[in-house]
């Protein structure tokens, strides 16, 4: 009996043993596969990818040049006065609503600096440049690179002759822009003689002038030249301004100095073809106190109409563009450039005149239309592309 109970025991602790290595030899089951994750949806389409599309469909040279953007470089060779500073705004605004990146440079009037400006530009990642004011004598020279390396240009009263001789053909595929100087200076001129009875003439003129070699009072001194050969105008003395940073100062100071030659009823008008040389001519004027001698000017800005309607019997009127909207073709025309449309060589913009007698003290650069129709008027210039249209309107919704 005991025998039997010991082999019992035996028996079950083998089965125990012999089951238990049998359990750790089995593989785990197998876990029920996961479900695959879902695909992460495509991000919807932005504006910005608008713009981007937009550029890269129709202006890829311009964004191979910038970098991947386009990159515009405005540069004045002008003071940082009230009419530049509207130029630039209307470049600026209309750069960024076509998705451009838009950097300003302003030279004072200081040659030197507007060239090695214009060539530290170029070798840098800019698609294209804006010059304004480039004199005749460098601007063709300081722009070749520029067009060799592929960069779109648009100038504003910088025509780029070769050699400066404005018999030559401007530089390959760049737009000199400008506003109708002749239109400007037979506007202020016809003013100045049909303000005078025709009995005072020749009329006794003191011309306030730089140049020659600027382009745009080059231009303007063609219809002066004919006044005087017709016998109605006579020049009594030519004014201007010996630093070009500083014109409407040294002008002061010129004018101040030649008043005395000339006594009281002896000068009839001063004819200002650049409106920082009238106003200059205006503060000798004011320190003499002399209300005897009228002014006729070219160009336009707040400080003007401000300084007319102060002195309303001396600044009779003055002939001019909006200089927003000049700032708002170029860029337009530069845009036209990058995307391959056929642009002229040359454009003018309308001129209008501004008399003093038109003015009231609620008028000022925004709100001019309300007194000279059509001022400022941007449609019909340059925008008529399907592409630009498209382009603004992505650029609006970012």
């Amino acid at each position: 009996m005991k025998r039997l109970l010991c082999l019992a025991v035996a028996a079950t602790m083998m089965f125990a043993i012999v089951g238990c290595a049998g359990d750790a030899g089995l593989a785990p089951a197998p876990a029920a596969p996961a479900a695959p994750a879902p695909a992460p949806a495509p991000a919807a389409p932005t504006d910005a990818d608008a713009v981007a599309e937009i550029h890269q469909r129709v202006m890829p040279e311009a964004l191979e040049l910038g970098g991947g953007i386009i990159r515009v470089a405005v540069i004045r060779n002008l003071a940082a006065g009230d009419h530049t500073q509207q130029f630039l705004e209307g470049a600026v605004s209309e750069g960024r609503a076509l998705g451009f990146e838009v950097d300003t440079f302003v030279t004072d009037g200081d040659n030197v600096r507007a060239q090695e400006t214009i060539a530290r530009v170029i070798q840098q990642n800019y698609s294209g440049i804006i010059l304004s004011h480039g004199e005749a004598g460098y601007t063709f020279d300081s722009l070749l690179p520029a067009v060799e390396k592929g960069m779109r240009i648009v100038t504003f009263d910088s025509v780029p002759h070769e050699g400066g001789d404005p018999s030559n053909p401007i530089l390959t595929g760049v737009t000199s822009t400008a506003q109708d100087d002749v239109a400007l200076a037979e506007l202020s001129l016809g003013h100045l003689v049909s303000y005078f009875d025709e009995s005072m003439q020749p009329i006794r003129t003191v011309r306030a002038w730089m140049g020659p070699g600027i382009p745009p009072l080059d231009r303007r001194q063609v219809i002066y030249d004919r006044l005087v050969a017709e016998g109605k105008i006579v020049e009594l003395a030519l004014v201007g301004a010996p630093d070009f940073s500083n014109v409407r100062g040294s002008t002061h100071q010129a004018f101040s100095a030649m008043l005395p030659r000339f006594p009281e009823g002896t000068i009839d008008a001063v004819w200002g073809s650049y409106d920082e040389l009238a106003k200059g001519c205006l503060d000798a004027l004011n320190d003499a106190g002399r209300t005897d001698v009228k002014i006729f000017s070219i160009d336009i800005s707040n400080d003007n109409i401000n300084l007319m309607q102060r002195y309303p019997d001396v600044w009779l009127s003055t002939a001019a563009v909006d200089p927003k909207l000049i700032g708002i073709s170029n860029m337009r025309l530069l845009a036209a450039k990058f995307a391959g449309e056929a642009t002229p060589d040359e454009f003018n913009l309308d001129a209008q005149i501004v008399k003093t007698e038109q003015l009231n003290p609620s008028i000022n650069m925004t709100n001019i239309p309300t007194i000279v129709p059509d001022w400022g008027q941007e449609a019909g210039v340059f925008d008529h592309y399907p592409w630009m249209i498209e382009l603004k309107a992505a650029v609006a919704g970012r």
